[in-house]
């Protein structure tokens, strides 16, 4: 909502206004590109130049798309959605990734998928299996490992520790 105020303000017509990117059907001038960037910091939000870090936002955008709104997961692995949704090979977004970030993809995914569980633990409105099932596990079994050598903690240790560790997705 902020981004389409000020595209507004600023008189410009928008394609496309989602998660992480913005397309415009006009050129605009670098002393508008300034003053967009400048306003949109004002609401903690900015401009990407870089098209590295624009990728790189678009690939974590499409992680936690994934991870947090799917109502299914791919029938593909990561790296093969990946790479069709941002027609790019695979090996060149995992470089990228780990170089700018210091993690890779594949730990990026994960964290998230942990935080995830926690979150739907914490709600305790589905079970753990169904759990399981929503976040593409193959088990409740692999899931409840992969939890503990992430958390430290069974599932159902944490649920019952009612600690809510959780972080938000913008800080895994």
């Amino acid at each position: 909502m902020i981004v389409k105020s000020e595209l507004e303000e600023f008189g410009l017509h928008f394609i496309i206004v989602d998660l992480g990117e913005v397309e415009i059907m006009e050129n605009i001038t670098n002393e508008q590109r300034n003053l967009l960037n400048l306003n949109l910091e004002k609401s903690g939000l900015g401009l990407l130049e870089d098209k590295k870090r624009v990728l790189i936002e678009r690939i974590k955008n499409i992680i936690v798309d994934l991870v947090y709104y799917a109502e299914e997961q791919p029938k593909v692995n990561l790296s093969d959605y990946l790479s069709g949704k941002l027609n790019y090979d695979y090996t060149y977004l995992a470089n990228l990734f780990s170089e700018s970030q210091s993690t890779t993809i594949e730990h990026f995914f994960l964290d998230h998928k942990i935080e995830r569980v926690k979150e739907l633990l914490v709600y305790d409105e589905i079970s753990l299996t169904e759990i399981a099932y929503k976040l593409h596990y193959s088990s409740v079994a692999h899931l409840s490992n992969q939890f503990k050598k992430m958390t430290g903690l069974t599932p159902s240790g944490y649920k019952n520790l009612r600690l809510n560790k959780r972080r938000s997705p913008e800080n895994v």
